[in-house]
């Protein structure tokens, strides 16, 4: 099997019209290829959350929507710091500190880096900041007090993302993108499934996370909230989330796919399907508004699939 990307949307398209056990066996190839058993381990901190600016239909920490989170503003300095060290001293390989809200600044932004400063050299390399629409000045600071990464997911396509969200441009986001790489840091970008999106729509974006050269893609399925306007919405089958994974390998050969919100609602007892399927990273612990799965839980799933978890976060 030629284990070079599709060439193009229509190349990647046609690989829907393969029976699943032959889309899979290829997507396996690919992550073995790129990965071999290693799956990587990420989880998140919610640093503040809620009464979010933004409009996005999916999202119960939005105030346009009448879900029913309550939100806290930004952890105390030492709280942050105590669970950012907590995690560090678990088999999780990356840890993202995550702020609702359009973007991080003011004393808040002050607050997480004077917090960043103080930990150790080795811990700081493991961070992430999901923090919004930041600015060129301020993804630079990030990078100087010791963050490598930056989380800014796209969310779908440019086509489809007016029908979710009109407090910013889709071309806002790709651009907050673009900047994070320009400062130097890292970047983890991808987007979430099941809102209505077309595969036209989801192809249209894993060709963009190529063209941008987007090396860490979570994958996302709707966990639908009530209160929000895609509170009727049904959840992914097993199936169309495995070929989801399957697609964005076929796309993404030597990128790390990490399976992230709506894990254990969409996929319930068929988790460990997903190496099977391409993906090569988790997120484990809870999400945002949702439970996840807890450490031991995913420990005991990459171990029975015949997976190892990584030592170590080499890119």
């Amino acid at each position: 099997m030629d284990l070079a990307p599709v060439a193009s949307p229509a190349e990647a398209l046609d690989l829907l019209s393969l029976p699943d056990a032959e889309l899979f066996a290829r997507a396996a190839r690919l992550r073995d290829a790129a990965s071999g058993p290693t799956v990587h381990l990420c989880a998140i901190i919610n640093i503040r959350s809620g009464q979010c600016g933004m409009d996005c239909h999916f999202c119960a920490q939005s105030r346009h929507n009448a879900a029913t989170q309550s939100g806290f503003p930004l952890l105390a300095g030492a709280e942050l710091r105590g669970r950012i060290l907590a995690l560090a001293a678990s088999p999780v390989r990356r840890i993202g500190l995550v702020a609702s809200g359009a973007s991080l600044d003011g004393e808040d932004f002050e607050r997480v880096l004077r917090v960043v400063a103080n930990l150790p050299a080795p811990v700081k390399s493991r961070l992430c900041a999901s923090f919004g629409r930041l600015d060129a000045a301020r993804m630079a600071r990030l990078l100087a007090a010791g963050i490598t990464r930056y989380h800014h997911n796209l969310e779908t396509s440019e086509r489809y993302y007016p029908h979710i969200c009109s407090t910013q441009r889709w071309a806002q986001r790709r651009d907050t993108a673009r900047r994070a790489l320009e400062a130097g840091l890292g970047l983890c970008c991808g987007g979430i499934f099941g809102l209505g999106e077309s595969w036209e729509d989801r192809v249209s974006l894993a060709f963009t996370l190529r063209e941008l050269g987007v090396g860490h893609v979570p994958l996302n399925f709707l966990h639908p909230q009530a209160g929000t306007p895609l509170s009727g919405q049904a959840p992914l089958s097993v199936r169309e989330a495995l070929r989801i994974i399957a697609l964005f390998r076929h796309v993404l050969p030597a990128a790390r796919l990490r399976v992230c919100g709506g894990r254990p609602l969409v996929l319930g007892e068929r988790q460990g399907e997903i190496f099977a399927a391409g993906a090569n990273a988790l997120m484990t612990g809870d999400y945002l508004t949702t439970s996840g799965e807890a450490l031991q839980h995913d420990l005991a799933l990459i171990a029975g699939c015949g997976m190892e978890a990584a030592t170590h976060d080499a890119e």
